[in-house]
């Protein structure tokens, strides 16, 4: 069966944009372009209205978009059960994680997975981990691996991997002084977090010791903000896995902070109604030993 053009279709209903989606499916615009035309044709309607500036899905393209999932889900659940019964796992799973979490967490999990089922096909995608849940409930990807949020959404299942505190960190030429009181805190320049889970988190932490930050800079990426502590800008606060395996970990140092900030817990993302897929139950079930990094 050919589910290419409802892949493609997906695609750019999820982006909007025909560049991004052409370079995440691995076609050229104009072949995406012909696809979508295709479509349209043989349904008789337009899904999509489109000009030089933007691209917005029609009430028939949102309708269309509700079906698509809908028949790619029910595709793939046929596809799994027939494999199932086959002598060996064969097929793709979709991986979206961060950059950090590829080389802390994935490469153990995929060279495990690689041993047992080396017919499967991995597809990853890197990316920011405040997307990984979101892209796994558009159907995007089957899995992600990203930090857990304080409330799970309806349908998510999470398994976790392990756990990393979340540090304030400041530039280790600065003098090693505790920073104590409110007054000293809301001195110091903060390089924060845009938004997500660690933003969250810093800000009940600040609200807590009702303290007013000087917030110096909100960044996306928090490999991003080790390198702006490192140049000497301010306070930032990171999970310690990335700043483990950053290259600019001796250029910084960890404040000694009491409270600490709550650590993340690391793990697994897929929908619930996918783990009956046993290619998706096949690499859920490599955690049953215990943690990935033991």
């Amino acid at each position: 069966m050919d589910t290419r053009t409802l892949r493609l279709f997906l695609s750019l209903a999820d982006t909007l944009h025909f560049g991004r989606s052409s370079e995440a499916c691995h076609v050229s615009p104009s072949t995406l372009s012909r696809a979508i035309k295709q479509l349209e044709d043989s349904l008789g309607v337009e899904l999509f209205l489109r000009d030089n500036r933007s691209v917005q899905l029609t009430p028939e393209g949102m309708r269309f978009a509700q079906y698509a999932r809908e028949a790619l889900q029910q595709w793939e659940q046929v596809r799994h059960s027939l494999l199932e019964s086959a002598s060996e796992l064969q097929g793709e799973i979709s991986v979206y994680c961060s950059v950090t979490a590829s080389y802390s967490f994935l490469y153990s999990l995929l060279s495990r997975f690689r041993q047992l089922y080396p017919r499967v096909e991995i597809k990853l995608h890197t990316g920011d981990p405040e997307h990984a849940i979101a892209r796994v409930q558009s159907g995007r990807e089957e899995i992600s691996i990203a930090a857990r949020p304080a409330h799970l959404p309806a349908g998510v299942a999470f398994r976790p991997i392990d756990r990393t505190p979340l540090l304030f960190i400041a530039p280790a030429s600065e003098p090693s002084d505790t920073l104590g009181n409110e007054a000293q805190w809301s001195r110091q320049p903060m390089i924060l977090p845009e938004s997500g889970i660690s933003r969250d988190r810093v800000n009940q932490w600040f609200s807590r010791r009702h303290i007013q930050p000087r917030i110096y800079a909100q960044v996306a990426g928090n490999e991003a903000i080790v390198s702006m502590v490192s140049l000497g800008f301010g306070i930032g606060v990171v999970p310690q896995i990335v700043l483990d395996n950053s290259p600019l970990a001796d250029r910084v140092r960890v404040l000694p902070v009491s409270p600490a900030l709550e650590p993340y817990e690391i793990g697994l993302f897929a929908l619930e109604r996918k783990l009956r897929s046993p290619l998706i139950r096949a690499f859920w079930s490599l955690l049953d030993n215990g943690s990935v990094t033991d």
